[in-house]
Order: structure tokens, then C-alpha cells, then sequence
């Protein structure tokens, strides 16, 4: 067992006051090429992706391949930052012209993007490339102009300490001020909340469990000057099938469904904990594909202890409630990897479920609970007794009714739905939704992944009748960064008062 040495609250505040500097000196002149830093930190983690391979199967349990493709959607999304950063897409630039034959008179108003300044950012254990040290926070972080203070998960924090050494050398050799990044450990909690509470601290990212983000909210909300944190929870997700998409591909649903169930011992945010079926015979026959699939799937390593003894305790606490019944049982069991949990299947019926129930919460491991409905109108009575997730997926027919209506009743729940597919699988692009209303994240307005990540840590400020030689290069007449600008109302690359 690596030791962990907390750095001490003294070590953060010189951290943050150092990134704060930084900060401000970027505002008033700005010298680093956002776009440089971003690719010299994903090159910086390619040349050494035999260095880290070996502590992050170590410390995680997860497979080689797996590893593999998670660095590959890390240097992946860095770079995908970048050439965001090269179209500006930070900048949001809205321009207003003065029209004084308008009642009122309007003056020329113009608004675009600045950096809120320092980002706390609290690495994930399931992802330790993708939601580690350098991963998709980080890189928004960056991308938006944030220098990033990471606190590294405790589960990984040999691998945390490499990553970390990559991204200090890609920021060397982008020529960037070793600012832009810090590192910061600690197992207990009072290293987190002093990350938090730290006065440069402009804003949190938060990527975990339901308690630890609610914990680092309420200290961002504690503070003499509140900051807002950007939390990312995990939740239920939810899978809604008709009958109709049960009668004519319900094996095919159970099979897809118990892939997602057990994939890298259900440890993911999006793994679908809560299947919604009508009780009928294409309903047990999906069923039971399920039940076949996640018991045939191979035990497998959760990522650390106590993350297994919660599962544990979730999987009793739920066999002694007298509504609820085990299809498989999930008992742990040594696997290839050492100690591991088998997936593990219950279920309810719908007309059981009560308001705020906690068999609807999310049960982080190779675990999904059946909700049985007696129909159609049924299903749709129980789906409104789900809290907010960040995806869900309905299972239907084309054209079919009921397939409208589940996903209709949907939108205010989740924040990404997904039509005849699985939550699992979740892309960088600029279309991606990665958040959801409460308590799967704290900000439902926002993604925690996709190129709009960046816009978390940005603000907009306004320039009223400001001179054009003193209004920033996005927001100047002659439009000398080529970005495409909305003027009175328009979408155009044209320059303006010319």
C-alpha cells in the first residue's frame, strides 16, 4: 500500500495563491497558448503510457485494454479542447451597435468570456485517465484559462503522481508557467475541505459519490465568499422497455442490458441501475436474459476496499427489505484479479414503490433492481417516482405510443436521453450532455463532459461604450481573431463600423 503524506493546508494556500497570481497577471496580459499547454500535456502522457499502465492496473483493478482506451479518450479530449480553443469557442462574443434613432437610445453594448480563476478540481476513482489528474475537468479547467489544483483520488495515488509528472513536463515544454497545475493528496477529509475553502479558489469540480459532493457543496456555500462547485454524483439511470420492444428484441435487451450492468464491475456513473419492465411474458423472457447475463459475467476487482464494503452493505441493507427479491444474489468471489463481487440482480413491482424510495438510489457496483409494472400505464406511474439521473434510456418500437410518452415523461428527470440503447458509452463531442438535475450533479444547467465543459469556468462581462483599441480581440471592430460573432442578433465573421 502506497503511504499518502496529506499536504498540509499551509502547502494549498501557497498553491492557490501562486494560481491566483497567475490568474490575474492572464487577465491583464495574457501570454500562454491555452491550445500549446493542452497538446504538450496529452503528448507528455503518450510517451509515457508505459510508465503508467503498470500503477493504474495495480491500483485499480482495471484491465490493460481498458487503461489503454481510457488514455486514448484522454489525450483524445485534450486535444479536442485545443482546437476548440483555436476556433474560440471560449469567448462567446455577443455584440450589440449603438442605434440612437432607437426609443430608447441604445448604446453599443458588446459581452464575451473571461476566466473565473482558480479551479479545484476533485479527480474521480471509477476513470483515474479520463476523470484523473489530467483528465476531462482538468482540461475544461485549461481550456476555459483556469489554472487547475487536482486533488488526487486516494485509491491511485502512485498512478496520480505520474500523471502528474506528465502533465508537469507538458506544461515545460508548451513553455507555460508551472502555475497552471498543482497537485494536492490526501486520504482524510479535511485535505479536501481545506482545498475547498481556500480564499483563490474561484470555483470546484466534483466528480464522485452523492456524500462527498454534498459535503464539498455545502463548504463552497459555507464560505465568506460562496463559489459554485460543479458536481458530478452518479445516479440510477434508468432502462424503460414497452412490451412491444420486449416482445420483439427482448433477449438481444437483456443481453445489451447485462453488459452494462456488470462492464468493469458496474463502477461506472452511467452504469443503468433501475430496469422498468411490465410484467408479462416478453417481460420475464427479457428478464431472464438478464438474469443469464450478469450471471455468467466473471467476478470482478472493485477499485478499492471501501468502495466493496459499500457495495456489500447496499446489496444487505436491500435483501432485508421484505418488497424487494433476489434474482441473483451477487456473492463475492476471487476472481483472476484477486478479490471480486459477482453482478447481482433484484426486483420489485411497481406498485410498491413509495415517494423518495431508496431502492430507486444509485447502487455504485454490479448491481440493478427490476421494477415490475402491470402496464403500460403503470410504467409510466413508476417512472415518475425517479429522481434526477444523468442519462436514461427507453426501449420501444417504432412509432409506438407508449415509447413517446416514457421518454417524454423523462426530460425533466435526466440529463441525457438515449433512444433503443444503454447509459453506458459516453462520447466527448460538442454535443455531449453529461449532467442532470439533482442530486446527479449540483448544477443541472451544466455538463461535466463535451466541449461545453469549459463553459462552467467562464463568466461573461459586458463593455458598454468602451473604446475599440480597449475592448479585448474578440469583441475589437475589425474581428482580428476571425471568430464568428453574433451582431444585433446576426451570426456573422464580418467585421463591424467599417
Amino acid at each position: 500500500m502506497t503511504e499518502i503524506v496529506a499536504t498540509p493546508s499551509v502547502e494549498i494556500e501557497r498553491l492557490a495563491s501562486r494560481a491566483r497570481r497567475l490568474h490575474e497577471a492572464e487577465l491583464v496580459d495574457p501570454t500562454v497558448d491555452h491550445a500549446a499547454l493542452l497538446e504538450a500535456v496529452a503528448a507528455a502522457i503518450e510517451v509515457r503510457t508505459g510508465d503508467l499502465l503498470p500503477p493504474a492496473e495495480e491500483e485499480t483493478g482495471l484491465a490493460e485494454a481498458r487503461l489503454r482506451g481510457e488514455i486514448a479518450r484522454t489525450t483524445g479530449q485534450l486535444r479536442a479542447f485545443a482546437t476548440a480553443v483555436r476556433k474560440g469557442e471560449s469567448h462567446d462574443p455577443i455584440i450589440d451597435l449603438a442605434d440612437p434613432e432607437a426609443t430608447p437610445p441604445r448604446p453599443d453594448q458588446r459581452r464575451a468570456n473571461l476566466p473565473l480563476g482558480p479551479v479545484a478540481v476533485f479527480a474521480a476513482s471509477n476513470f483515474p485517465f479520463a476523470f484523473g489528474v489530467a483528465g476531462g475537468d482538468t482540461a475544461s479547467a485549461w481550456a476555459a484559462g483556469c489554472p487547475a489544483l487536482v486533488k488526487a483520488h486516494p485509491g491511485h495515488p502512485r498512478l496520480s503522481r505520474a500523471l502528474a509528472a506528465a502533465v508537469e513536463a507538458g506544461l515545460a515544454e508548451s513553455g507555460a508557467d508551472p502555475a497552471w497545475f498543482a497537485l494536492v493528496e490526501g486520504a482524510d477529509e479535511a485535505t479536501g475541505a481545506a482545498l475547498a475553502t481556500v480564499a483563490e479558489v474561484a470555483a470546484i469540480a466534483f466528480t464522485g459519490s452523492f456524500g462527498g459532493g454534498t459535503a464539498i457543496a455545502r463548504l463552497a456555500a459555507s464560505r465568506p465568499e460562496p463559489i459554485p462547485v460543479y458536481a458530478e454524483m452518479g445516479a440510477v439511470n434508468p432502462v424503460l422497455v414497452t412490451p412491444a420492444a420486449a416482445a420483439a428484441r427482448g433477449e438481444s435487451i437483456g443481453a445489451g442490458l447485462a453488459a452494462a450492468v456488470t462492464a468493469h464491475a458496474g463502477q461506472l456513473c452511467t452504469k443503468p441501475g433501475v430496469v422498468m419492465l411490465v410484467d408479462d411474458e416478453a417481460g420475464r423472457a427479457l428478464a431472464a436474459a438478464l438474469a443469464a447475463g450478469i450471471t455468467a459475467a466473471p467476478p470482478h476487482r472493485m477499485l478499492y476496499p471501501a468502495l466493496a464494503e459499500s457495495f456489500a452493505r447496499g446489496l444487505a441493507v436491500a435483501a432485508d427489505d421484505p418488497r424487494v427479491s433476489a434474482v441473483v444474489d451477487g456473492a463475492p468471489r476471487a476472481g483472476e484479479d484477486g478479490d471480486g463481487r459477482l453482478g447481482a440482480l433484484l426486483e420489485l413491482r411497481a406498485a410498491d414503490l413509495r415517494p423518495d424510495d431508496p431502492r430507486l438510489k444509485e447502487l455504485f457496483g454490479p448491481a440493478a433492481l427490476i421494477v415490475w409494472a402491470g402496464d403500460g400505464e403503470e410504467l409510466l406511474a413508476a417512472a415518475g417516482h425517479l429522481e434526477g439521473s444523468l442519462a436514461a434510456a427507453v426501449h420501444a418500437e417504432p412509432g409506438e405510443e407508449l415509447g413517446g410518452r416514457l421518454l417524454r415523461s423523462l426530460r425533466g428527470r435526466v440529463g441525457r436521453m438515449i433512444w433503443n440503447e444503454f447509459p453506458t458509452g459516453v462520447t466527448v463531442g460538442h454535443a455531449t450532455v453529461h449532467g442532470g438535475p439533482f442530486p446527479a450533479t449540483t448544477a443541472p444547467t451544466t455538463t461535466s463532459v463535451g466541449m461545453t465543459a469549459m463553459r462552467r469556468f467562464l463568466r461573461p462581462v459586458g463593455y458598454q461604450g468602451v473604446p475599440d483599441e480597449l475592448l479585448p480581440p474578440a469583441l475589437r471592430d475589425a474581428n482580428p481573431l476571425g471568430l464568428l460573432r453574433q451582431v444585433d442578433g446576426e451570426w456573422t465573421r464580418d467585421a463591424v463600423n467599417v
